[in-house]
């Protein structure tokens, strides 16, 4: 098979997102735009890629972390789409084979989308593309063929007339070409335009100049929207969770209200499980089969196993590891620890680093106090323990198996296996006090009432 490469092109600031984030760094289902690509070129087959970056450091260090300094590719000051992938030709100097164009920004691009253009590559294509036809075409350029279905030529939407408007076909700006012909084709652009820019669309014009084949493939308008705007990142979130929802319940998610419930990028549901409405999977979230998610939960980083009962308005944070048969009630918040098979803590509580046993019931109120400002410190309880309601367990503390804690108690030292622990003052009755106190601040009001 010819080996393949990418270069992306994610050297713009996306001036059209109005915002602080780099547009190639905001997410949809949870994913970074650019981290999203990276993924989709890498399983179509890329093992070369190469992304093209601007003057941003976040995203440079994006590529650098993911792919390391010699993916990165500098483009500054920028001049146009074509000049973008002219910075790449030094880097791929030593590769033989096809290089895939794409942008860094289409959210919902998959491999699959990807695939014909390579097929296209192996039926004799020189160059080959990929067109989409959108509901509104006004912005885009014109993918126009002759009678043969060769494309001729792509006409920007400035320069187009009635009759070029009147194509339904239009420009996805995604190519893959032999590297040679690429790079043969970039050499001879020019930047004699208004905006002297190297527009990528003129390789087109410089294949069928030399007499070279080239193939459009039509791809769904959502694989290859992008997302430029809040509003059509919000589109994309929109198609992402629609694709997400339909995914679990033909996999055997049950779900009441799928349009209420969203998802990230690498959530997983196993078959028999249940997710009530308005639930919320952030990033990094496993659910095993018979487990029941309920309405108004949010969960990241957390593992729910099997038979598992999680909500209502419950939070999981990440590190939670819920066992087999366990309960965590509403709003009750759970990070970095692990809860035993069938353990309980079924309302208002916080449980933050640590453990919880087999079979332990944490009572209403209880709080792991884990944090004394500048180090985070765990809480371990025991099997079958029986935690008071209103407990402050105050870090680093272990409760022993069976053991007790009096309702109230702060616990400040380890307690033994099957001990009960009381940390909390002795109570101390005045009888008559409350009608005594009564009587005087009602005479008092009524005095300052004169």
């Amino acid at each position: 098979m010819t080996a393949r490469a990418a270069v992306i092109m994610a050297a713009g600031h996306g001036t059209r997102m109005k915002s602080k984030t780099p547009k190639v760094l905001h997410r949809v289902g949870g994913r970074r735009l650019l981290d999203r690509i990276i993924d989709t070129v890498q399983a179509a087959g890329c093992e070369r890629i190469h992304v093209v970056v601007g003057t941003i450091p976040e995203v440079r260090q994006l590529v650098v972390d993911r792919l390391g300094e010699s993916a990165v590719v500098v483009q500054d000051p920028p001049k146009g789409t074509g000049h973008a992938v002219m910075c790449a030709e030094a880097a791929l100097a030593d590769f033989d084979g096809d290089v895939l164009v794409v942008n860094a920004d289409p959210p919902l691009l998959t491999a699959q989308d990807l695939e014909p253009l390579f097929t296209l590559r192996r039926g004799g294509a020189a160059l080959a593309l990929l067109g989409f036809e959108p509901v509104d075409p006004l912005l885009y350029g014109r993918v126009l063929r002759g009678a043969d279905g060769h494309v001729l030529r792509i006409v920007e939407p400035s320069e187009a007339n009635e009759e070029v408007r009147a194509v339904k076909l239009c420009n996805a700006g995604m190519y893959l070409a032999g590297r040679r012909d690429l790079f043969r084709w970039l050499s001879r652009l020019t930047d004699d335009n208004p905006k002297k820019e190297y527009f990528l669309t003129g390789i087109i014009a410089e294949a069928v100049h030399e007499g070279l084949l080239v193939r459009a493939h039509v791809a769904p308008e959502t694989a290859v929207m992008g997302a430029d705007t809040p509003m059509q990142l919000s589109q994309a979130e929109a198609e992402f969770q629609k694709r997400r929802r339909a995914f679990f319940l033909a996999e055997g998610v049950a779900m009441t209200a799928p349009e209420t419930v969203f998802f990230s990028w690498d959530t997983e549901i196993a078959a028999g499980a249940t997710v009530e409405p308005y639930v919320v999977f952030a990033p990094g979230v496993k659910v095993a089969t018979g487990a029941v998610i309920r309405a108004f939960s949010h969960l990241e980083g957390a593992v729910v196993r099997e038979d598992a009962l999680i909500g209502p308005y419950a939070r999981l944070r990440p590190g939670a590891d819920i066992g087999e048969e366990a309960h965590i009630g509403n709003f009750v918040e759970v990070k970095k620890v692990m809860i035993g098979k069938g353990a309980k803590a079924n309302h208002l509580a916080y449980l933050g680093d640590g453990s919880v046993g087999a079979g332990a019931n944490i009572g209403a109120g209880t709080i792991f106090c884990n944090y004394d400002g500048f180090f985070k410190y765990d809480t371990h309880v025991g099997e079958g323990a029986f935690i008071g309601s209103n407990s402050a367990l105050v870090a680093p503390v272990t409760i022993g198996a069976g053991a007790y804690t009096g309702s109230g108690s702060v616990i400040t030292r380890d307690v033994a296996a099957d001990a009960l622990a009381l940390g909390r003052g002795l109570q101390a009755e005045k009888p008559g006090w409350a009608a005594r106190f009564r009587e005087a601040m009602s005479a008092k009001k009524a005095k300052a009432k004169k």
